[in-house]
């Protein structure tokens, strides 16, 4: 089932948004970022590690890694081979040990062990591109920079027809048009809940989607 293509004015396509994102935040009430994090730091090596790798495997391998490198000044200061073992189970790790140390470094050296709080610093950082960043910024620090476009926000976007767009600079873009920006954190969170509990890649559960009457795509 790919993405639908509906001829509807701007406004309207912003009124079945809204809706759709009521409908969301009732469905979900709880919907939340799922990596384990206690400050922007650990959020920041938590999203670097999520990278090809699902955040289960993520949280049950921060623990240890946030025990060893508290903060980071300690993250920089880490062996690259000692790390490279602590998270060799979520892949690419030499990889992401490599941008881990460089991250921690910058941070240390040029932020005064801080996570920076804004989008051309955030960056610059190693291993950070717009996406993490968002997610930094969003729910560590509550500023809606913009919206998270993973996988599941991809493929939501486009079956709703709030984008017609494959790349997701684009679809962010579109979906940053449709919603207020006091929304964009939650709507990523409200829709990669939805992208996971009913609206699946190859069988999507449009008989169970409390949204099928407001989608192009529903087979209902």
């Amino acid at each position: 089932m790919g993405g639908g293509t509906v001829r509807e004015s701007v406004k309207a396509r912003k009124e079945r948004a809204a809706r759709i994102y009521d409908l969301l935040v009732e469905r979900y009430p709880d919907a939340h970022c799922a990596l384990h994090h206690r400050n922007p730091y650990e959020l920041a090596v938590a999203t670097i590690l999520s990278a090809q790798c699902t955040d289960e495997r993520v949280n049950k391998v921060t623990p240890a890694l946030f025990e060893r490198y508290p903060e980071a000044l300690d993250l920089a200061g880490a062996r690259q081979s000692e790390l490279e073992q602590l998270i060799h189970s979520t892949g690419f790790f030499r990889n992401k040990a490599k941008n881990l140390i460089g991250m921690a470094t910058a941070v240390a050296e040029k932020h005064g062990n801080e996570l920076p709080r804004n989008m051309k610093e955030l960056v610059a950082l190693p291993g950070i591109g717009r996406k993490t960043a968002n997610v930094i910024l969003g729910n560590a620090f509550g500023i809606d920079e913009g919206v998270v476009v993973d996988t599941h926000v991809k493929r939501l976007a486009n079956r709703m027809s709030f984008t017609r767009h494959p790349d997701p600079v684009r679809i962010e873009r579109d979906l940053m048009k449709l919603f207020p920006r006091e929304r964009w954190t939650l709507l990523a969170h409200l829709l990669i809940f939805h992208g996971r509990q009913v609206c699946a890649a190859r069988k999507p559960r449009c008989e169970e989607c409390a949204l099928s009457r407001l989608c192009p795509s529903s087979s209902v």
